[in-house]
């Protein structure tokens, strides 16, 4: 859909009223690759960004997008818990791990439900658990680990916090220590659709397709690395429907996943036109374009 934009911006190059520059982002899962693009210096001279997604959960013809938060700060942790292996049928000998683990699980569970706001969405999942490899054998350490997210910079950050509290001080109840990991590459800040922007992507998408199939969609609680784009510059990123009106519906983290190749005009169109608007009705604030340099790749 990118280079469908490109080949339409190229061919009208003539009549824009500044500089497209566009991005294909790396690393999207979990690598973070959009911090290291501004790292880099891939937005540098740059005044706004636009973003697609493609879902599966609106018609294809109809986009999803909000104003404010669309997506949580996220962050991965693991922890190891370290006790005394034995003999299951001697567990006095022992300083049970598997025990300790499950009692910070259920700790953690508590963070949200007694220490959140209901009102300040907030998730911690604990989603590996991998320690021992016999029926009668306690084993010396058990690992855990998972997910955690919120929609505020502040909560995010208490949340870690205690995250870590929890898991180290709870362990050591069950004469376990523990050692927490925070993967730093993983934390992806709130993506915030700046209102300016998602008023000019409702007027443009709406002149193209119809204001009756833009929907003001929820927040959701999943992670995107784009958030750190949006929290660099202002920016916008939206949903383009693909689902099809017969067959089932896949997520795109399903193996049965299935792009619906007649969303590609639709995507690139909506690029190509929220870029040239967004010059024409903001005049750059630059007076040369970034320098790019070329290589070529074997």
């Amino acid at each position: 859909m990118l280079l469908g934009a490109a080949k339409m911006l190229q061919h009208n190059q003539n009549d824009l009223q500044g500089t497209v520059v566009l991005i294909f982002q790396p690393a999207e899962e979990g690598g973070g690759g959009a911090k290291i693009m501004l790292d880099e210096g891939a937005l540098d001279n740059v005044d706004a960004i636009f973003a697609l997604h493609v879902t599966a959960r609106v018609p294809i013809g109809m986009l999803a997008s909000r104003p404010g938060p669309i997506s949580a700060a996220m962050g991965f942790f693991e922890a190891v818990i370290n006790g005394k292996g034995g003999h299951a049928a001697i567990p006095q000998h022992t300083v049970d791990p598997i025990l300790a683990a499950s009692n910070v699980i259920v700790s953690l569970q508590h963070l949200v439900s007694r220490e959140a706001d209901p009102l300040d969405s907030q998730v911690v999942s604990i989603a590996k658990f991998q320690g021992g490899g016999a029926f009668n054998v306690i084993p010396d350490s058990v690992t855990i680990g998972g997910t955690f997210r919120a929609f505020s910079k502040e909560s995010f950050l208490q949340l870690r916090q205690r995250i870590e509290e929890v898991i180290s001080k709870q362990a050591s109840v069950q004469r376990c220590n523990a050692t927490v990991i925070f993967d730093e590459r993983s934390m992806y800040p709130v993506n915030s659709n700046n209102k300016e922007l998602h008023e000019h992507f409702r007027k443009v998408a709406g002149e193209i397709l119809g204001f009756e199939n833009i929907i003001e969609m929820q927040p959701q609680m999943g992670g995107e690395d784009f958030a750190f784009f949006s929290e660099s510059i202002p920016g916008l990123f939206f949903f383009l429907g693909m689902k099809e009106t017969e067959g089932a519906v896949h997520s795109g983290h399903s193996p049965y996943f299935r792009v619906n190749e007649d969303v590609f005009p639709y995507g690139a169109a909506l690029h190509a036109s929220l870029a040239t608007t967004y010059l024409l009705q903001n005049p750059t604030k630059h007076t040369s374009p970034p320098e790019v340099s070329y290589r070529d790749e074997l």
